[in-house]
């Protein structure tokens, strides 16, 4: 068999790169290489359409093992498993307990508990995690930042009085102030003071970690992939170096802290972020001089995110979160949540939570994602992406390191300012379609209402309102990417939701393009549509829309025959409805010279255009 393969490759001469790239040249007729083919990211670097060996002859990372320094490849050597975690917020103990005993039986192994600092206590812990093996069972602790000490320390009794196994207790407290810093604006510098404390609380506990960095945060409000890579690192080092300052041994310190990060809807970029975040967050832990690589791993629990999340045609969030979740898992987390499909406009049910288990349970248990250590290893397109995003989000930290650190340039404001304004550069392009949302910017559901869904506010967590809500800091803004369109819709339904009949005529393939195109266009803004297989006259199309009580009539056909259809079309409509022309033929002139005001097409910002039309009509 050796002999026949041999002789099998031998009759194939491999092409050179530039061989390729002259038969692109051929294929593309003249057309730039770089402008048709070439991706510019919104990461900051070039992706080309295909890539060879030759491409990673610099590259390091594909001459790593699983395991070991710098674990790009992950911190694991025989398998890629991970918690499957989900998230309960406590408002009763015993209620909480007998939730959490329950997705126990259905597939998670791992706890996320979110409650009031005013609950903590003994009481509460002891009825929280009653039947609960801490041993064998993830659980992780989500409360106010000034009582993390407390529960600290509430836990570490509770782990002695069980007789649990130190090693085997795996888990976290999130304790991350300068989150609140960043989100809310406020001053935490006092609450910092109590992050060695809470290290030396633990210390026995060497899967137990305390102190988080919540980038997921920044994914939520929009963050570039490697904004959230840059800045995790820099946040994760401040508090790093904040420990190891207070005397904090860099081992202990190093082994205290964990990473939330958040999964957006790029595919191989989310999977090549993890593998660049072990990268660089090892090479930063090596700086300190740790007695053990171990120290130097990154471990990561990933949540899928709400940003790009719809209330509109809201199943589609499960496309979105399934394909995030695989990124997540083939980029070697060490636990996931799935956020559930309907987080937009209510708390979770049963049923979207059981979804959201599944999920992880379908790529785990059925497509056996837990089986392969990085299967992305050696891929030249994700190993390039590895290497893009790694320096790109170098650059980021070293920025802010110029600037003092991490909490140094939250303070100036300089990280909320970019994320705020990578919000609004996002809002801008759904507005125009350069980034699309399916179902809600592009594709909606003709026919759908909201039927009573409304956005699910964000209130403060504050206790009291007053000196405890003040932001001396300026804080980031977070704003889902569909909102926009959202609320633009639902103001349409509670007012008045208009018809747009399609007068569509001449060209076929021309008419039929278009129409489907305003038709997707206009019930972007909930517009009930009415397309039509064609007319013989604009007399003809104009007549039937009348009939058909139309607001709108949208004249669709090709460019060459608007000259001819358009202007008639429009003289004899005589202000009987908005009329509106499907494109941007070359005789636009002409037709705006008599007086045809509206144009719907690919160059345009959809938003705004459906907002004028909504004033025009009086919406």
């Amino acid at each position: 068999m050796s002999n026949n393969k041999a002789k099998l490759f031998s009759e194939f001469q491999a092409p050179t790169t530039q061989e390729w790239l002259d038969k692109i040249q051929v294929d593309l007729k003249g057309a730039d290489f770089q402008k048709r083919l070439v991706w510019r990211t919104n990461e900051g670097f070039n992706v080309q359409p295909f890539y060879r060996r030759e491409d990673l002859a610099n590259l390091k990372t594909p001459d790593s093992l699983p395991g070991e320094f710098p674990f790009v490849r992950g911190n694991k050597k025989s398998d890629n498993t991970w918690y499957v975690r989900q998230n309960i917020l406590v408002d009763n103990p015993a209620e909480a307990n007998a939730k959490a005993l329950d997705i126990l039986n259905k597939g998670i192994d791992s706890l996320g508990f979110k409650f009031g600092g005013n609950k903590v206590s003994a009481e509460f812990i002891d009825t929280l995690l009653n039947n609960i093996y801490c041993d064998i069972v993830e659980v992780n602790f989500c409360t106010c930042p000034r009582h993390s000490l407390e529960l600290a320390q509430l836990l570490v009794a509770y782990f002695e009085k069980k007789g649990y196994d130190k090693e085997k207790v795996v888990g976290s407290i999130c304790f991350d102030p300068m989150e609140k810093l960043l989100m809310k604006g406020k001053d935490v510098t006092p609450v910092l003071e109590v992050a060695p404390q809470l290290v030396e609380a633990l210390k026995d506990y060497p899967n137990f970690r305390c102190i988080s960095v919540n980038t997921d945060t920044l994914n939520n409000a929009g963050a570039y992939i490697v904004q959230e890579l840059g800045y995790a690192l820099a946040w994760g080092n401040e508090y790093l170096q904040q420990l190891v300052d207070a005397g904090v041994d860099v081992d202990l310190a190093a082994k205290s802290i964990k990473f939330n990060m958040g999964v957006s809807e790029n595919y191989f970029m989310e999977l090549a972020k993890f593998r660049a975040a072990r990268l660089l967050w090892a090479q930063i832990v090596k700086q300190y001089e740790p007695k053990c690589d171990c120290a130097c791993k990154m471990i990561v629990n990933a949540t899928t995110s709400t940003y790009n999340q719809t209330l509109f045609d809201s199943y589609v969030n499960l496309l979105r979160s399934q394909t995030e979740a695989m990124s997540a898992a083939l980029g070697s987390v060490h636990s996931m949540v799935v956020t559930p499909f309907d987080a937009p406009y209510e708390e979770a049910t049963d049923f979207s939570e059981r979804i959201a288990r599944n999920q992880q349970l379908l790529i785990k248990e059925e497509s056996h994602f837990d089986r392969i250590v990085d299967p992305g290893a050696g891929s030249y397109y994700i190993e390039h992406l590895t290497d893009a995003l790694a320096q790109e989000a170098w650059k980021i930290f070293l920025k802010v390191e110029d600037e003092g650190g991490f909490l140094a340039a939250a303070k100036a404001g300089t990280i909320q300012d970019d994320i705020n304004a990578t919000n609004v550069k996002r809002h801008g392009d759904a507005a125009k379609r350069k980034e699309f949302l399916l179902g809600t910017n592009q594709f909606p559901n003709f026919t759908e209402k909201s039927e009573g869904k409304r956005a699910l506010d964000s209130a403060c967590c504050c206790a009291t309102q007053g000196e405890g809500c003040e932001t001396p800091f300026k804080a980031i803004k977070t704003t889902r990417l569909a909102a926009d369109f959202e609320d633009l819709r639902i103001h349409t339904e509670e007012t008045k939701v208009p018809v747009a009949f399609m007068l569509t005529i001449g060209n076929l393939a021309m008419r039929q393009a278009r129409a489907q195109f305003s038709c997707n266009f206009l019930a972007c803004a909930g517009y009930k549509v009415i397309d039509n297989l064609g007319f013989k006259t604009v007399e003809e199309g104009v007549d039937a829309a009348l009939e058909a009580k139309a607001d709108i009539v949208v004249l669709c056909s090709s460019d060459d025959e608007y000259a001819e259809y358009a202007i008639p079309a429009f003289k004899y409509l005589d202000g009987r409805a908005m009329f509106v022309v499907a494109g941007a033929p070359a005789c636009m002139d002409d037709l705006k010279a008599a007086g045809i005001e509206n144009f719907v097409h690919v160059r345009c910002n959809v938003l705004e255009t459906l907002k004028e039309y909504n004033q025009k009509l009086g919406i």
